[in-house]
């Protein structure tokens, strides 16, 4: 049977946010921000380990106690310049456990809503899947394309449209094979995508929010303290 590894791509600056230190450490009902999201991977049965990808001189960690975390977890500071950088160099620390068929969710470290039953409706849509997928939810509202100046240049089509979200679960071999061929990708689904082939949409959830700005850490804390 196939494991389950989860990676965490924890190496960025959080920039957008605009705060003194990354986002993933910021204040999120007591604790740092990614506590949360590595709390909701450790704790799923069916995932074996967790690692964590941290720039090679991340001064934050350290001041932190993870220990309620458990075994699962672990720290890897090879983080790259780029998410792909940092995910491919996490694979290849990976190789000495993951076998070529075992299963990788890639999971952004300012997601702290995933729940159990997201990730078990992921797992149960991709059991048998020849390729892997993602979660995602339907575009639901109207798109518009700006111009220089930032004025409505055009309103475009959302049929079909989906919003793409983590995790992002493809076999340990696909993606050590994407990401090493195709970089230059925002998401895993991007390098898999380069190969020809077509990941499933799994659908998920809005709660599933990735914090981006401040506004979006309020209603993380909103959504994780109604489910208490």
């Amino acid at each position: 049977m196939p494991r389950y590894y989860a990676i965490v791509p924890a190496a960025g600056s959080g920039s957008r946010f605009g705060a003194e230190k990354p986002k993933q450490y910021l204040d999120l009902l007591g604790r740092p921000l990614i506590f949360h999201t590595l709390a909701a991977l450790t704790a799923h049965p069916a995932i074996d380990r967790v690692w964590v990808v941290l720039a090679p001189d991340d001064p934050f960690w350290p001041d932190y106690d993870w220990s309620a975390l458990g075994p699962k977890l672990e720290t890897v500071r090879c983080g790259g310049a780029t998410r792909a950088d940092s995910v491919t160099n996490a694979l290849r620390a990976a190789a000495m456990s993951a076998a070529d068929d075992d299963w990788v969710l890639v999971h952004d470290a300012a997601r702290p809503c995933i729940s159990q039953s997201m990730l078990d409706e992921l797992f149960d849509e991709l059991a048998d899947d020849p390729v892997g997928g993602i979660l995602a939810v339907p575009v639901a509202d109207t798109l518009k394309r700006a111009d220089a100046e930032q004025r409505v240049a055009a309103t475009e089509s959302r049929d079909g449209l989906w919003q793409a979200q983590t995790p992002q679960m493809f076999r340990y071999g696909s993606l050590v094979e994407a990401l090493e061929k195709c970089r230059a990708v925002t998401d895993e689904a991007g390098a898999i995508e380069a190969l020809g082939l077509q990941p499933k949409l799994v659908r998920g959830d809005s709660t599933n929010l990735k914090v981006t700005f401040p506004a979006d850490l309020a209603l993380a804390a909103m959504i994780l303290r109604g489910r208490k």
